[in-house]
């Protein structure tokens, strides 16, 4: 007698959540402070400029910031000492250890919105993961920290792989499913870009804003608002090392006086260097992944993308479509909140998605640092 085999079951995203912080910067109150540190720089500097022994630091310029990325704001969760030209950087307290951390606190708003959309009480949930570019600490993870906060029972860990650990956070929870391991997994992605943000850096000074974002996996035959949810039909994950986007910080760095406050303690990056190198890896990922699903790109309606540069994104979705693609086929979120990290796709899948029909095709697309790409395909039911 031959074992019957079980059927992976399938495996729906039922809800996604979403939490903005309220103070918001523009390009103008941006390049403002900006600029006026810049002034103050070459002033205290001005005979080493002069004698040619330092670099005069150029001004920056708002309406060329949307032009090159299509930022027009940000929000972050403090913005007194951001636009501070004494300081440039937020000032974001520490927390008791008895408090929920700030991180937490951020994924823990977005989840219960998540967890209401998709109908599912914390009791529900087998598992929590925190999938973000930064951890405010080592240990213990996040996502036991929310877990906590929220009451579920089960397992829970942190991952990071930089702007795409939403996607890759995704393929683990449905595998997780599909295994039969869990039956609904919380993922979370709490994002403080602009603590690891270089603001002084007029390259890359207008990047990056915070928010959090949460989604809700579950297996189908579980009960909940699953009318509008969305299949899992198939996800694909690639990463091929690379130094073009690059953040050293870590606990070794303590180990080396000369490297503490190094430029490479924060956000780097190649910018020209990783739009060339990218872009191909993620269009081409696109089109092989849907055709090993026995999809035509004709048949997406929607595109998620990663929301880091709005020139990077109307290319991919060019590429994959093999025509020009409008704003409302590839969703860009950039205006408001500017590169979000790994949550940048999931506020674009949060906000764009209510139009679609029953039986419409949709992709989740990440790339970043690593390289890292992860794409996710989906019909809504």
């Amino acid at each position: 007698m031959q074992p019957t085999q079980s059927v992976p079951p399938e495996v729906l995203i039922s809800g996604t959540g979403l939490f903005t912080p309220e103070e918001s910067i523009s390009n103008t109150e941006l390049v403002a402070a900006f600029d006026e540190y810049a002034r103050r720089f070459n002033g205290r500097h001005a005979e080493a400029i002069a004698a040619g022994e330092m670099r005069a630091m150029g001004m920056s310029n708002a309406e060329f910031i949307e032009k090159a990325s299509g930022i027009k704001s940000r929000h972050v969760l403090n913005k007194s000492g951001i636009v501070d030209p004494d300081r440039l950087y937020p000032f974001i307290a520490e927390r008791r250890n008895d408090e929920l951390s700030v991180q937490a606190e951020m994924g823990v708003k977005a989840a219960l919105q998540a967890l209401e959309c998709a109908g599912q009480p914390v009791e529900a949930i087998d598992g929590v993961i925190v999938a973000c570019s930064n951890m405010q600490r080592a240990y213990p993870a996040m996502a036991i920290e929310i877990q906590q906060a929220l009451g579920i029972q089960g397992f829970a860990f942190d991952m990071n792989v930089a702007c795409s650990s939403a996607t890759f956070g995704l393929q683990v929870a449905t595998d997780s499913i599909r295994s039969g391991s869990a039956r609904s997994v919380l993922m979370v992605n709490p994002e403080i870009c602009s603590a690891h943000l270089e603001w002084r850096d007029r390259d890359c000074h207008f990047i990056f804003g915070d928010v959090a974002t949460a989604v809700v996996l579950q297996a189908a035959d579980l009960p909940g608002r699953t009318e509008a949810a969305w299949s899992v039909l198939g996800t694909q994950l690639q990463t091929r090392f690379s130094n073009n986007i690059r953040n050293n910080f870590g606990f070794l760095n303590r180990c080396d006086e000369s490297g503490v406050g190094a430029r490479d303690k924060l956000f780097m990056q190649e910018g020209r260097k990783v739009f060339k190198e990218v872009c191909p890896m993620v269009y081409e990922q696109i089109g092989e992944h849907l055709q090993a699903m026995g999809l035509q790109p004709a048949q997406l309606k929607r595109l998620w993308l990663h929301q880091a540069n709005s020139n990077m994104n109307e290319l991919i979705a060019r590429k994959v479509m093999g025509r020009e693609v409008s704003r409302l086929e590839a969703p860009l979120i950039l205006d408001e909140y500017a590169n979000t990290s790994s949550a940048g796709s999931i506020i674009a899948f949060h906000k764009h998605r209510s139009d679609l029909q029953s039986g419409d095709y949709g992709v989740i697309c990440s790339f970043g640092a690593g390289y890292s790409i992860g794409s996710v395909i989906l019909r809504k039911c």
